[in-house]
């Protein structure tokens, strides 16, 4: 995508395929941030919060791995290790 121009229906495609990631990821930052402004420091409420959220982004990233493995140049997307 360019300057001005719309985003064509690959890139919203690419957007949505990658929405879980990214709302997991803002997930993590909204735990840290409130774990960070905790009064008396973080509570065991704000610990589990941040380990669902960090879990969330794992499962994400699984989930889009086999895509990107697949697509990726190299020895990898060769099935080589």
């Amino acid at each position: 995508m360019t300057a001005g121009t719309e985003p064509t229906a690959a890139d919203l495609a690419a957007i949505e395929a990658e929405w879980p990631l990214i709302e997991a990821e803002l997930a993590v930052l909204d735990a840290q941030i409130r774990m960070l402004a905790a009064a008396g420091g973080p509570s065991p409420l704000d610990w589990r919060r941040l380990r669902r959220a960090e879990h969330q982004v794992l499962t994400a990233r699984l989930r889009l791995t086999p895509a990107t493995v697949k697509n990726a140049p190299g020895p990898a997307a060769a099935g080589v290790a």
